[in-house]
């Protein structure tokens, strides 16, 4: 199969094009120039990469006509740490998605997979299925909500079958360190207190070579609409950080009540996969602990901290 990846360098990305190669694809992958490729590094002679920018409609145009995709699976979009959720940067991204989704069916790719974001929701429903009520809370969120509904309306006049798949909380290998769990596996192989909330939070979270996997089986379905890709099983955010705290040797090191919750930090969010689960056969490959173990054991190569 013919996969056009946008944003496979970044943490999903990378993992994403790792297993499209391992399952056969022929995966081109739209990259900026200025692109750090390091997490591809393994896998970058197995992909074509097409250099290009989303926001540069030109490029794209080139891309898709390079590629020529039965699929695309498209997750690029503005992430810059710490900026991104309330940058009008956001805006640009809406448009270029529409316009991929035209040159995509214009060149007959029948079908085009997004990386939307658990944030669309309202968070007060708690268990999110695919119809609860949307609420975005940030201009990230919002402007993946309005292209949501906007590729809704247009994939059937262009004759593009159009998935939504809303992520929830991922971690893994090659995360950002500043990021929940690699801030704290990072802090705990340092051997430094690691502060933090009560905890009481209830998250799903998702390793992210189950979230690859399953953006994969969404995209050989026949799934259109949205669907949700999580765990389904609730976690507190207490014990994701008690386990790495075992995990690592050093629990000794956390310090619950620390810091204040965050204003406005709901209480408890978890995916219903019912849609998923039925729709694609998708099961997870790890579960909590043999996946924070597995991260926690890259982190510590990486970091090289001795077991």
């Amino acid at each position: 199969m013919k996969i056009l990846l946008t944003g496979a360098s970044g943490f999903l990305g990378s993992h994403l094009a790792r297993l499209l190669v391992s399952q056969g694809c022929q995966v081109t992958a739209l990259a900026r120039p200025q692109s750090d490729l390091g997490r591809l590094r393994d896998v970058q002679e197995q992909i074509q990469v097409a250099a290009g920018d989303l926001l540069e409609r030109a490029q794209v145009r080139a891309a898709v006509q390079q590629a020529q995709p039965d699929v695309c699976l498209h997750l690029g979009w503005y992430a810059e740490p710490g900026v991104y959720l309330h940058s009008p940067a956001n805006l640009a991204y809406i448009d270029a998605t529409l316009h991929l989704a035209q040159q995509l069916a214009e060149a007959g790719c029948r079908r085009l997979v997004v990386a939307g974001t658990v944030a669309e929701y309202d968070s007060d429903y708690g268990y999110l299925s695919e119809s609860t009520p949307t609420r975005p809370g940030t201009l990230y969120a919002a402007s993946k909500t309005a292209t949501q509904i906007a590729l809704a309306a247009l994939a059937g006049p262009i004759g593009l079958a159009v998935a939504w798949a809303r992520v929830f909380y991922i971690y893994g290998p090659a995360e950002h360190p500043k990021r929940f769990v690699p801030d704290v596996i990072g802090a705990l192989l340092r051997g430094e207190p690691i502060r933090t909330t009560l905890g009481e939070q209830v998250r799903d979270y998702l390793h992210v070579a189950d979230v690859a996997a399953a953006l994969w089986a969404v995209a050989q379905s026949e799934l259109a609409g949205v669907v949700n890709i999580g765990s389904g099983q609730p976690a507190t955010n207490r014990q994701m950080v008690l386990k790495l705290g075992e995990l690592t040797g050093r629990p000794e090191l956390v310090r619950f009540g620390d810091l204040p919750y965050r204003p406005g930090d709901p209480m408890f969010v978890c995916a219903d996969v019912r849609r998923l689960r039925q729709s694609t056969g998708w099961q997870p490959a790890y579960d909590l602990e043999s996946g924070l173990q597995q991260t926690v054991e890259w982190w510590r190569e990486k970091l090289g901290v001795p077991a």
